[in-house]
């Protein structure tokens, strides 16, 4: 058996990820009510739901091109940082499988590290900035250790899914440094990223699979 995600598999996992994104939406933004604005759980119900119905019409087996709908529609309709920050969380990866058919842990280990990149290099936040960072880092370094260790898929994944929810409760414990939520200094403290939740719903859906 080839240790790897079909295309048709990956398109559930986006699917999945949409419905629970979406289903979300009041807890998400009653977490980004203590950290920002209180809008960011609407913000992923509108920009997951488009995600969701582009990816539903699309064809093909080209498992990068399914990755890229995926995000360009996340980025095209979610407002403030969310559309940049997942959007090019999905269209990083997908561009480094275009034309593939599946994927493998060396496959997952690139598009995660390319998407980290990305979302580093965009908004500047690290590891204890109390972002999205916090979730996907440990998360990227887990599939890439997998890598190394030889692990398979499923236990790549579940390892990363583990690695996410880790650092994203880590979030509760630190002042946040970076976006909006700054500002608010230590009323922060005790409350979960809510970027950082949906990274872990993100890498939970992809263990499941």
């Amino acid at each position: 058996m080839v240790d790897r995600l079909s295309t048709h598999q990956v398109k559930q996992i986006l699917l999945d990820i949409s419905e629970l994104v979406m289903g979300a939406k009041d807890e998400l933004n009653s977490m980004d009510s203590a950290c920002g604005d209180g809008d960011f759980g609407t913000s992923m119900w509108i920009s997951f739901g488009e995600a969701r119905k582009q990816i539903d019409l699309l064809e093909g087996n080209d498992v990068g091109n399914l990755l890229l709908t995926f995000g360009h529609a996340i980025l095209s309709s979610a407002g403030g940082a969310a559309g940049p920050i997942f959007g090019s969380f999905f269209i990083e990866a997908g561009k480094v499988v275009k034309g593939k058919d599946g994927l493998d842990v060396t496959d997952l280990s690139r598009m995660f590290d390319a998407s980290l990149n990305k979302i580093k290099l965009q908004g500047g936040a690290r590891v204890g900035d109390k972002t999205v960072v916090d979730a996907l880092e440990p998360a990227a370094t887990a599939v890439r250790e997998s890598v190394i260790n030889a692990t398979s898929v499923s236990q790549c994944l579940k390892n990363a899914a583990k690695a996410a929810k880790s650092g994203c409760e880590s979030t509760r414990m630190i002042v946040a440094r970076h976006g909006k939520a700054r500002y608010l200094g230590e009323q922060t403290l005790g409350h979960i990223d809510p970027g950082a939740y949906v990274m872990t719903i993100i890498f939970d859906e992809f263990a499941k699979s």
